[in-house]
């Protein structure tokens, strides 16, 4: 049975999950409907609207301009920390985690996880929402999309023991090679702030991730939300002379948040590596 707060995140899941494909669907500066003409298209009442809105507003993917309406915001400015071909293992972040799984369902992939997991838009996915914990403390809320041909069997117990990653490859022969992973600044709207123990529209990190295996095949679409009072993003950079470090390598001709573009000019690369940082309480 799942509970109402469940039922109501879930049911603002898939509005965001519209509005997305509304906003990728059209050019910067293009408006979108009204709320009210979105309510009745998506049977949703107007506080749930708004609150997804809100989010996407928040995000820098909408703006509201007073007496006119609703626009998709101008393009974000993309940093890439690493190159794809050079993809390398993340060291894991501190503290003991664990997860617990706060919604667990099949659905349809809809248009714009379809897109993203390579799948008819009335392909069945399996939708997991779970609580990440770092010692016994929420940390983060992931939602998980994922074929749900490629996973029969699967239960919320699976999603709370072990490596999800190791769980596909012993069980399913799925290996995973590589994904594509985006980082950017949000705020926790009230179900995420209530779920992870943060005032509402408190600071946060929004993850993106698209995971494949090695014959290329998405296998895995995340987004999570992670604390910004506790969790931070590290790169190490090599800027001096010494001896080369390993690790995957930014060219003069790209620019590293926090370094002006030119200041490597001297440099044709840079090695960085990036890892999780949870600080402490």
């Amino acid at each position: 049975m799942v509970s109402e707060p469940s039922r109501s995140a879930v049911k603002r899941e898939r509005v965001r999950d519209y509005l997305m494909e509304l906003v990728e669907s059209c050019a910067p500066g293009d408006p979108i409907p009204s709320e009210r003409t979105l309510c009745e298209q998506l049977g949703v009442s107007r506080p749930t609207l708004r609150s997804a809105v809100d989010e996407l507003v928040t995000t820098g993917l909408l703006v509201r301009e007073h007496g006119r309406g609703m626009f998709v915001a101008r393009a974000k400015i993309t940093q890439e920390l690493a190159p794809a071909r050079d993809a390398y293992r993340l060291p894991q972040a501190s503290g003991t985690w664990a997860s617990r799984v706060l919604e667990f369902t099949t659905v349809q992939a809809g248009a714009r996880v379809g897109r993203r997991l390579h799948i008819s838009p009335a392909a069945e996915i399996t939708y997991i929402a779970r609580l990440r914990l770092v010692d016994d403390e929420p940390m983060a809320i992931e939602y998980l999309h994922v074929p749900a041909a490629l996973v029969p069997g699967l239960g919320p117990g699976d999603m709370e023991s072990g490596d999800f990653y190791d769980f596909l490859r012993e069980r399913h022969g799925v290996r995973v090679h590589e994904a594509v992973q985006s980082i950017e600044p949000t705020v926790t709207n009230e179900e995420e702030a209530r779920l992870i123990g943060v005032p509402v529209l408190s600071p946060a990190l929004l993850f993106e991730r698209l995971t494949k295996d090695v014959d290329g095949r998405p296998v895995e679409y995340v987004h999570s939300v992670y604390r910004g009072d506790r969790y931070r993003i590290v790169s190490r950079l090599a800027l001096g002379d010494g001896p080369p470090a390993a690790g995957p390598r930014l060219s003069a001709a790209e620019h590293h948040p926090g370094i002006p573009p030119g200041d490597l000019r001297a440099r044709r690369e840079v090695p960085a590596t990036t890892s999780g940082d949870v600080q402490p309480g």
